[in-house]
């Protein structure tokens, strides 16, 4: 499983991970800098405006140990753990699925996808069956 990754892979991998950074990071620093949308939108939630530097601190540290190689797994787990509470919160408000309870899962799939692509360790952890994707 230490075989050198396509170029291929290996951008989609950097891509499908970048995506799911850039977007934790502004929504983590949003919630750090707090416009009115967001202390808005939170309180909408059902969460109070004293709450919203906590899940964005949460958000960040995740976020920074998905994006640090090293600690990339446990950053996924503890993205996977944060978009579970955006999904919960979602579905407790009977949000639209597609468009706002699902989201975290697109986000999910971004972030873990991205470090399969990249990581054999996580390969060998969750296989692929067929059409030589685990190769």
């Amino acid at each position: 499983m230490t075989g050198k990754l396509s170029k291929g892979r290996l951008w989609t991998a950097r891509i499908m991970s970048g995506i799911t950074i850039l977007f934790m990071l502004m929504d983590s620093i949003m919630k750090l800098v707090k416009p009115a949308p967001v202390i808005e939108g939170t309180v909408t939630l059902g969460f109070g405006e004293h709450h919203i530097a906590i899940i964005g601190i949460l958000g960040l540290l995740s976020t920074i140990l998905y994006a640090v190689p090293r600690t990339s797994f446990l950053g996924a787990l503890l993205l996977t753990g944060y978009f579970g509470g955006v999904i919960a919160t979602h579905l407790r408000m009977d949000a639209p699925l597609f468009t706002h309870t699902l989201f975290p899962v697109y986000f999910a799939v971004l972030a873990w996808g991205g470090l399969w692509l990249r990581d054999g360790r996580v390969r060998s952890l969750l296989p692929v069956q067929g059409g030589g994707l685990n190769q």
